[in-house]
């Protein structure tokens, strides 16, 4: 599992579906934390409406408010803590409303919230979503209800998940749940359990679904997908024959299986670890053009020593090495990376190790965090949090930087280029312009002209501001 990818302009996201059926009972559902935590509020919302529940954008009016957490980080906890406060100030003017705690947090806080705090009336795991009809039934009798047991087989395979992307555009579809390889810092196998990975029949399916509604963007969602592997289902992957590892399902099968769903769909896929990226993965995207050319490859460290204690399963030169394979196969391709500082016992020689590794990568994006002890995880137990504070954000300050300016640089160098883009939304700085991606998944705006989301246009970068290039198309 990786540091997961937060993306920080969704956090606190409300889900809104166009559902509402007169005198329906109303949910309101809000979101923290990964990709993967929105797209299993995509699938609670499905099990909801099927049983007449329809969305509000307003907790106020809501008999039902349900809260997806994340557990990665401690300012994550911290904000979910204080919007459950809100909640509940509402909650005492209405006794009737039903507050619930869904996702990370969850599993790893439910004693908390339900027996020290009493702050919520469900607490409800990864893996529990479908016996949320059930928990709703038995808080309407009086008791507070409460499901965090991890699954061997739960993948939500059969639900067809309604879909919260406000732009109609680009979707998630989750291919693996749970994570198996236990880094040092991380606390997701604790929360999402063990991994398993979802029948490639039901994602090929989903993906065809999604393109006959007019999406143009899929992306291939879980906490290591290079590690799928479909041998019919549950943990099986220890115990399988040669023959039926063979005859098994692979990534980069999987891969080009929704790639040939249509050319007019994008793939797309995170998060990658680099101990499992496979050159057969590679040479996958490279022969597809509708696979984007982005590789998020999060590095956590550039010391081989603190990615050792990380128990992160791969060395400094393992991983400039996976670097050197995507740059061969796909010279063209955007890469992006999670970084931590001030890990356990870190020196400022490992710091300096990151920031070489940094330099000889140059990395088109990063994730950036200073390392924030998370309990349960290998490393609260094993190790002692023994960086300061101050000389974290000092590290990650010197992180940002570089990163800045390394970004900058990569961007300029798109301008004077023509980028396939494919619209999304509506510029955030002026509505005469639209804003998209291209197959590196940088960010390009133009002239709205005749153009419509979803539409592909090939633009002329004229200049860059930072992360986004500025072009006319052509």
């Amino acid at each position: 599992m990786e540091n997961k990818v937060i993306d920080e302009s969704r956090q606190g996201e409300a889900l809104i579906v166009n559902t509402n059926k007169e005198g329906s009972r109303k949910m309101f559902i809000e979101s923290y934390g990964c990709a993967m935590n929105f797209s299993d509020s995509e699938i609670v919302a499905s099990i909801l409406i099927d049983k007449g529940y329809s969305t509000t954008s307003d907790y106020k009016e809501a008999d039902i408010i349900l809260v997806n957490t994340c557990a990665i980080r401690e300012n994550a906890e911290q904000r979910v803590r204080n919007r459950l406060k809100e909640f509940n100030v509402v909650k005492r003017k209405n006794p009737k409303l039903m507050v619930g705690v869904m996702g990370c947090m969850a599993e790893r806080l439910k004693s908390q919230f339900l027996e020290q705090e009493k702050i919520v009336d469900i607490v409800v795991g990864p893996d529990a979503y479908r016996e949320l009809p059930k928990l709703i039934e038995s808080v309407e009798g009086g008791q507070k209800a409460v499901n965090v047991l991890l699954s061997r087989d739960e993948t939500y395979a059969d639900i067809s998940p309604v879909r919260l992307d406000s732009n109609g555009v680009s979707a998630f579809i989750s291919i693996t749940r749970g994570c198996d390889n236990m880094c040092a810092f991380c606390v997701v196998p604790f929360t999402r359990g063990r991994e398993r990975s979802r029948d490639p029949e039901s994602i090929v399916a989903e993906a065809k679904d999604l393109l006959e509604r007019g999406y143009k963007e899929v992306t291939l969602l879980g906490q290591n997908v290079d590690s799928y592997q479909w041998s019919g289902g549950g943990l099986r992957k220890e115990t399988l024959t040669e023959e039926e590892r063979v005859s098994s399902v692979s990534f980069a099968q999987l891969l080009e299986r929704v790639a040939q769903v249509s050319p007019e769909l994008r793939v797309r896929f995170s998060t990658s670890h680099p101990k499992d990226m496979t050159d057969e993965v590679l040479y996958t995207m490279a022969k597809y053009d509708n696979i984007c050319k982005y590789v998020h490859l999060p590095v956590q460290s550039g010391s081989s020593r603190i990615l050792e204690m990380m128990n992160r399963g791969y060395s400094r030169e393992w991983y400039l090495n996976r670097i050197a394979a995507i740059r061969r196969i796909m010279p063209d391709c955007g890469i992006s990376t999670d970084i931590i500082t001030g890990f356990c016992s870190e020196t400022e020689e490992d710091h300096q190790a990151t920031l070489s590794l940094m330099e000889e990568v140059k990395y088109d994006f990063a994730y950036m965090f200073s390392y924030s002890e998370r309990p349960k995880t290998l490393a609260e137990r094993k190790y002692k949090d023994d960086i300061s504070a101050e000389e974290k954000q000092r590290r990650l300050a010197e992180v940002v930087a570089l990163q800045q300016k390394h970004s900058g640089e990569n961007t300029k160098s798109g301008v004077g280029k023509v980028h396939q883009v494919l619209v999304e939304n509506i510029s955030k700085k002026s509505t005469e312009q639209f804003s998209g991606r291209n197959s590196q998944n940088l960010v390009v705006v133009f002239d709205k002209n005749n153009f419509k989301k979803g539409d592909y246009v090939n633009v002329l970068a004229e200049r860059s501001t930072g992360g986004t290039l500025i072009g006319k198309p052509i």
